[in-house]
């Protein structure tokens, strides 16, 4: 069975890794649009193990059992009226958590405000004045592009993970949140020479689960993926 590993740099929470990258590489080996859940903390720098099931379900594990689950999936497609660059670059000025002290996970891969350029993906999303959505600009950096100049695919399920996890502040939870379950649909392959503008949106909730929205635009426009989230209040 082939094996992977998360390395430290794809943290989310300094000791376990990013759900929206761990999503992202389980959903690698599905087909299409993917649905993830996670089931526990991924582990860092350590190999683990992918098993194909008979069931078409990909499972992603270590000698602790299983860390996620992955199953083909329809993504609901319907998302916000296009967020332009100069939108989301507003709704990043107002970012909550610009401050290491302030932030839950500060040195998390995706928007921890403790890693530098070049080494963290630094998306900083906040709310945008008049529209109930966040909004955050991405320029990937060459790291994230493969032998074709395109974004990796599990650093656009990245990228589309902490947006939708910021946007839950609408429904002021009480406690931090960790990722339960993220599907992404990715549309059309994303250029790594190219600004991107990311939206999210709230969905609804119901007891300690909070379900979100977020989707990935070029600088044109388009729509190149999609994304819905389910977030789990952990702890207050």
């Amino acid at each position: 069975m082939p094996e992977v590993i998360i390395a430290e740099r794809f943290c989310g929470p300094s000791d376990s890794g990013n759900g929206g990258y761990t999503c992202g590489l389980l959903a690698g080996f599905i087909e299409g649009p993917a649905q993830v859940t996670l089931r526990k903390p991924p582990p860092l720098d350590r190999p683990l193990t992918i098993q194909v099931n008979p069931d078409g379900t990909v499972g992603l594990l270590d000698q602790d059992g299983l860390i996620a689950e992955g199953v083909a999936a329809a993504v609901d497609r319907e998302v916000p009226a296009r967020l332009t660059l100069g939108e989301a670059r507003l709704g990043a000025e107002q970012y909550e958590w610009a401050q290491p002290s302030d932030h839950p996970y500060p040195n998390c891969f995706v928007c921890g405000p403790s890693r530098r350029e070049r080494d963290g993906m630094r998306i900083f999303p906040g709310p945008v004045s008049g529209r109930e959505i966040y909004g955050a600009p991405w320029r990937p950096d060459d790291s994230l592009v493969d032998l074709q100049g395109l974004v990796r695919p599990e650093f656009v399920w990245a990228a589309l993970d902490c947006p939708s996890g910021l946007v839950t502040n609408t429904f002021n939870p009480a406690g931090r949140i960790l990722l339960g379950r993220l599907a992404v649909d990715l549309l059309r392959p994303v250029p790594g020479d190219g600004e991107y503008a990311l939206a999210s949106w709230p969905i609804d909730q119901s007891g300690r689960k909070m379900s979100t929205g977020s989707a990935l635009f070029s600088e044109e426009g388009e729509l190149h993926a999609v994304a819905r989230a389910v977030w789990i209040e952990v702890s207050a």
